[in-house]
């Protein structure tokens, strides 16, 4: 069995230590790596009720069998814990170039665990790891972190992945960023990162995977190439990126503005991806080993921000900001973008966070003026979060604890402690099903099931023969991120190319029954992990500001269909009326 190391790193923080052991054969076998790997390492090493800034709470990294075979939308790495934000499983990708210098260590995970006593960065190479000092660089943003790490590592082509002043202070949805732009945003890792006093990781070595059929990958990825550059989904995300979803998202409705009040934006030709077009001049950048560009580089032309550069914004964080908050200039929507990545936090959290605390200020529930439109406004909230100066200390907590905080339990629109992004479920309903059954709380990326209900695969406003199609996207989604590969893929990669490039990195063969029932299993741990952490059927639900306030044309998701598409999950889940897995 090739394209593994079967070597585990574990590090104790706290001690200062590490010792490597081997991984099971039978257990890639069953999980793959990635998401398959990460989440039985949590059961096995995480102690149930286990306090997510605590010592025992284990901080997962790791890769898949795909990592350093320059296969396209491979390069990629996960993070796994118990998230500090909605108290149960937690997962978090990212892509840029990270995942072949952790990959080159040798390991196929490493696994933290412990406090250290002062702030601290760690080196990991093939043959050690360094624990350095990091008081210097404690409390510096990300973008000044990286530059000082990327000094001092001895790697010729190191990873590396820090926190911001978010993490630091505990922030419950602070972020972990590597290659400055590209993050590990939902669920709270950099929460995970600080509370462990880890400012930094740098990953390098000389390791390198022995796959199956080397000769077979270059073939494929050239065929696959060819058969590609044309490909209307590739120029899509070439030429516009996420932000094409904007006018999409408004067409039909579900764009999410107005703290969840409306489904569509008035001016949201000066936030879409022709605004982007005109007045940031985007140019496309890709992730290492990959032809999407689906990135954008881009620069504000004019107004006060006039030079800026970044990367972004991406369709998620202009719904949270131009949506939710209103501000209908991009350019201010790219200077928040910049904030959040240089303060180390996540943009869907706050930009949701800041258009209910708006609410909060209209509802007299504190003392701060806050207005619809203003950027700075919000420019103020994600400082004073970051800071817990304020009404920035009840926002840090996470938008479940502000809003009992705050009395406005049934205004705060999450699912189980997280915010949804920007598909509205009562549109959408096969979203909504998503937000409710998602181990990590609202999120859209475990099915991605609204391409689904976006390109006509099946009626977006019904529940009628929808389940069996969503857990269809779902097994795949979580292979996806088993593999690791990037979501924008899952156009290119259907079941039997999944099949393929498990062949030829590992040489198991594996068809689309088994690796359906692989896939179902994860979800059975995943599942397995929240139930033990407290989770129950009652939490797989939608808040009620989405089940009892309609949208523009009385477009609506009723508690009862909700409940009709959760059963009938259950029940083709294999789980009970309970939402408990069987065991299998």
């Amino acid at each position: 069995m090739k394209g593994y190391f079967f070597k585990l790193l574990k590090i104790d923080v706290t001690r200062k230590t590490y010792h490597i052991e081997d991984i099971d054969q039978s257990i890639m076998e069953a999980g793959i790596g990635g998401k398959g790997l990460g989440t039985q390492l949590l059961l096995d090493n995480n102690p149930p009720g286990v306090d997510p800034l605590g010592p025992d709470n284990h901080l997962i990294i790791a890769s898949g069998p795909l990592s350093g075979s320059s296969l396209y939308g491979s390069s990629r790495y996960g993070i796994f814990a118990k998230s500090p934000l909605t108290q149960i499983y937690a997962e978090s990708y990212s892509g840029g170039s990270f995942a072949g210098p952790l990959s080159n260590t040798g390991f196929d995970a490493v696994i933290i665990k412990g406090i250290s006593e002062n702030p601290i960065w760690i080196e990991i190479n093939s043959d050690k790891v360094i624990f350095h000092d990091a008081e210097k660089i404690w409390g510096r943003d990300t973008f000044e972190t990286e530059k000082y790490l990327k000094k001092r590592s001895k790697g010729k082509h190191s990873g590396i992945m820090v926190i911001g002043p978010a993490g630091e202070n505990l922030v419950r949805f602070a972020v972990v960023k590597n290659d400055k732009h590209r993050v590990a945003g939902r669920t709270g890792m950099g929460a995970v990162f600080g509370s462990k006093r880890i400012k930094g990781l740098v990953c390098y070595g000389d390791k390198k995977r022995t796959f199956h059929d080397p000769e077979g990958i270059k073939k494929y990825k050239k065929e696959m190439l060819g058969r590609l550059k044309n490909d209307k989904v590739v120029r899509a995300y070439r030429n516009m990126g996420t932000p094409m979803m904007v006018d999409i998202m408004n067409n039909v409705g579900a764009f999410p503005t107005k703290y969840w009040k409306q489904g569509k934006f008035a001016k949201k030709d000066n936030i879409n991806a022709s605004a982007m077009a005109e007045k940031l001049l985007p140019r496309p950048h890709a992730c290492k080993d990959c032809f999407l560009g689906c990135g954008k580089n881009v620069e504000v032309q004019q107004g006060r921000h006039k030079g800026l550069k970044l990367e972004g914004p991406e369709y998620e964080t202009i719904y949270a900001f131009g949506g939710l908050c209103m501000i209908d200039e991009i350019e201010e929507i790219a200077y928040l973008n910049q904030l959040c990545d240089t303060l180390g936090i996540d943009t869907i959290s706050s930009g949701n966070l800041a258009a209910f605390a708006i609410e909060a200020s209209k509802q007299g529930k504190i003392n701060e003026k806050l207005e619809y439109g203003s950027a700075d406004n919000v420019i103020s909230l994600i400082q004073k979060i970051v800071k817990r100066e304020g009404v920035g200390k009840i926002l840090a907590e996470g938008i479940k604890s502000a809003a009992e905080e705050l009395n406005m339990q049934d205004y705060a629109v999450h699912v189980k402690g997280m915010e949804p992004a920007g598909y509205d479920p009562r549109i959408l309903k096969g979203m909504g099903l998503a937000y409710a059954v998602s181990e990590r709380g609202a999120c859209h990326l475990r099915t991605t099931f609204y391409k689904a209900e976006l390109s006509g695969m099946i009626e977006p406003d019904t529940i009628d023969n929808k389940v069996e199609l969503f857990i269809d996207f779902e097994d795949r989604c979580t292979l996806f991120d088993s593999f690791i590969l990037c979501r924008f893929f899952r156009d290119l990669y259907p079941w039997e190319e999944l099949s393929k490039l498990l062949y030829l990195t590992t040489g198991i063969t594996f068809d689309q029954d088994r690796l359906t029932s692989i896939a179902a299993k994860i979800k059975d741990n995943t599942r397995r992990f929240n139930l033990r952490e407290g989770l129950t059927s009652k939490d797989d639900t939608l808040p009620p500001r989405l089940l009892n306030h309609k949208l523009e044309g009385d477009k609506g998701i009723t508690k009862g269909e909700l409940q009709k598409l959760v059963s009938d999950y259950y029940k083709i889940r294999g789980w009970d009326a309970k939402g408990i897995p069987k065991n299998r």
